[in-house]
């Protein structure tokens, strides 16, 4: 069996309002879990309490992938400012001097 090989570069991921999804689906998944709550006796009794569960579940694993989506798109913009101020030949402010606004170095 030969090993598939790529026939042609594979494309750009994707971006848009990551952080507002994640934190949409969050707040979907936590709503479902408290509309459930009432209902605990029901999903107990026909073996669905697994459904419970994971919408907190969901909810809970949600927060952890805020937090992660808010540091990379954090991330991502200090990237890009960071190559824009290197392109128009600029330093970020602070950036390569010390504490008396020279670069360090002595001649």
């Amino acid at each position: 069996m030969a090993k598939w090989t790529p026939k042609h570069e594979a494309p750009e991921p994707l971006e848009g309002p990551v952080v507002a999804t994640i934190t949409g689906g969050t707040i979907l998944w936590f709503v479902l879990f408290l509309v459930q709550l009432p209902f605990y006796g029901w999903f107990d009794d026909h073996g669905h309490l697994w459904w419970v569960w994971t919408c907190l579940a969901g909810a809970g694993l949600g927060l952890i992938g805020i937090w992660y989506v808010r540091g990379r798109d954090a991330a991502l913009k200090r990237a890009a400012a960071a190559a824009e101020a290197e392109a128009s030949g600029t330093s970020a402010p602070g950036a390569g001097t010390d504490a008396g606004g020279t670069s360090g170095v002595t001649t």
